[in-house]
Parts: C-alpha cells; sequence; structure tokens
C-alpha cells in the first residue's frame, strides 16, 4: 500500500465516481480502476461496491477512507510545516469566496497583501458559502469567508466585516424615492435572488417570512453583474449589502435603506478546528484584520 493508492481511492470514495475521481487527479479512468482495484487486492477485500449506478463503499471501504482522510490531512500539514520552515516568508494559500464577496472586498485587499508579501501565492476558489464553509471543513481549501452567523463547531471563526443590507430597486420603482422602507412594504414584489447554495439565498427568504410572507421569486443567478441589470430592467428588486451603491455602473439602479428590521451583513473567516494553520494564511487573515479595521 502506498500513498498514491490511498489519495486515489480516497478521490473516489468522496465524489462516489471513478468519472469525477479521474477528471480531478487527471488520470485516465482505466488507470485510476487499476490503482484502486491494486489496493483492494492487496488488503484482500472488496472497499467499493460497483452493483448499482452509483459506486457505493462496502464498511470496509468506509473505515478505509476515513482513516485515509486521516493519513492524507496529517502529510499535507507535514508538508506545510516543513515549507513554512524552509521558506520563511513564501507559500500558498487557496482561499474560498462566494462571488459578491470577492467583488466587494477582495481587489484592493490583495493588491495590498501582495505588497507587503509578494511571494505569497493567492489561489481564490469562488463558489457560494455553502460549499465554501463544506470545503473547509474537508481541507480542500486553507481558509473561506463566508456570511456569519454560522453555527459550526468544526471551524474557527473571526468576524471581519459588518455592514447593513439594503434594498435594491429600478430608479422608477414605487419605493425608489423613499427615504427607507420595511420588509413588510415588500409584500408582492417579485425578487432576484443569488443561487441556491448562496447564504444570501437563504437569508433573504427568511427574513421575508419573519416579515409575514412568502417572497415571489421571479429569477436566480450566480453573478451580481446579472442580478444587477435585471434590476435594471425593472424585473424584480433584491436585498443586497450597502456597499453595491457604491459599485452601480448606471443610474436606472438605486438602493433604499431597510429600517425594520435592520439587517445586518456580516462577513467572517473561517478555518478547519485543529487543522494547522500556515504562515501565509496567519499573515493573510492578520492582514484582512488590519485593512478592514481601517476601512
Amino acid at each position: 500500500m502506498d500513498i498514491r493508492q490511498l489519495t486515489y481511492f480516497n478521490e473516489v470514495a468522496k465524489h462516489k465516481s471513478f468519472t469525477k475521481a479521474s477528471r480531478i487527479l487527471h488520470l485516465s479512468q482505466p488507470t485510476l480502476s487499476k490503482m484502486v482495484k491494486g489496493l483492494e487486492d492487496e488488503l484482500e477485500m472488496e472497499l467499493i461496491d460497483r452493483s448499482s449506478r452509483q459506486i457505493q463503499l462496502t464498511e470496509a471501504g468506509q473505515i478505509v477512507y476515513e482513516q485515509s482522510s486521516v493519513i492524507l490531512e496529517s502529510l499535507d500539514h507535514l508538508s506545510t510545516h516543513l515549507y513554512d520552515l524552509m521558506h520563511l516568508r513564501k507559500g500558498k494559500i487557496k482561499i474560498g469566496i462566494p462571488p459578491l464577496i470577492g467583488f466587494l472586498y477582495f481587489p484592493k485587499l490583495i493588491k495590498s497583501f501582495k505588497d507587503q508579501y509578494p511571494d505569497i501565492e493567492i489561489q481564490l476558489i469562488e463558489h457560494g458559502a455553502n460549499q465554501v464553509t463544506q470545503e473547509v471543513k474537508d481541507g480542500l481549501l486553507d481558509l473561506g469567508v463566508i456570511v456569519l452567523p454560522l453555527d459550526e463547531d468544526s471551524l474557527d471563526i473571526i468576524s471581519i466585516i459588518e455592514e447593513r443590507l439594503h434594498l435594491f430597486v429600478h430608479s422608477d420603482h414605487r419605493l425608489a424615492a423613499l427615504e427607507s422602507i420595511t420588509m413588510k412594504e415588500l409584500e408582492g414584489e417579485e425578487f432576484i435572488l443569488f443561487s441556491e447554495g448562496f447564504t444570501l439565498h437563504d437569508r433573504v427568504i427568511e427574513y421575508c417570512e419573519e416579515a409575514g410572507f412568502n417572497p415571489k421569486i421571479a429569477y436566480e443567478s450566480s453573478q451580481w453583474d446579472f442580478i444587477n441589470e435585471m434590476i435594471g430592467e425593472n424585473l424584480g428588486v433584491s436585498i443586497l449589502p450597502q456597499s453595491l451603491t457604491k459599485k452601480l455602473k448606471t443610474s436606472s439602479v438605486t438602493s433604499v435603506p431597510i429600517r425594520s428590521p435592520k439587517l445586518p451583513y456580516k462577513l467572517g473567516v473561517v478555518t478547519k478546528k485543529g487543522r494547522y494553520v500556515s504562515f501565509a494564511s496567519k499573515k493573510f487573515i492578520a492582514h484582512m484584520n488590519d485593512h478592514f479595521s481601517h476601512s
């Protein structure tokens, strides 16, 4: 048994698919199948039940998957420890961010960080906050930036930003000229939301339900630019962070404060509890705290 076999089996078990695993590992499917079969032969037991359309782990396979995950994470920690020791101010960070958060806050942040630490490589992975959270828990990301609050015992959470959510509407909308509005006044409006998997999707629905109505969802998208254009065509309204007001590129969209209830928009950085935090990640988290405390 070697590390390659465990790595390959781990990917197959994680995705329950030879096809997905082979794509991620950049291996041909026959090669991957042969490696996994070799591991089964060496252990003299079947790890994967291939009788159904979607592969399932056998009882032995589940044990190997759980233990191999621990082994591979430990090796990753070892490599990172040694890299930090040898390279000091160098390193690489894999950061998960929802697209809206990246658009609003990250360009200037990354520029100032790279000016200070030019030898630290940053890899940004854009997903909805729910997927970012899961990938941090799975050890696939060094850290993630997500919308708070988050009830998750397996993660360390540091709050970094707090602002308010506003209503975004077409400039000719009946609510556009008001100084502020209540959530109840939005009953009957058609909403343009971020897609499922984005925290704001669920939060907006919750806020509407707390105000006593179920929102009419006209459109969903993972892209702020598309949502902005749809509002600009007067096809619906949306609830988004106040900071977006500064990013509006058209006079056809305006924002209105929501006074009752006031809706907070809090962001935090999350890391996996117990996972080694590299020099590069520590410096980036510290830089974020300093950057946003002076913004």
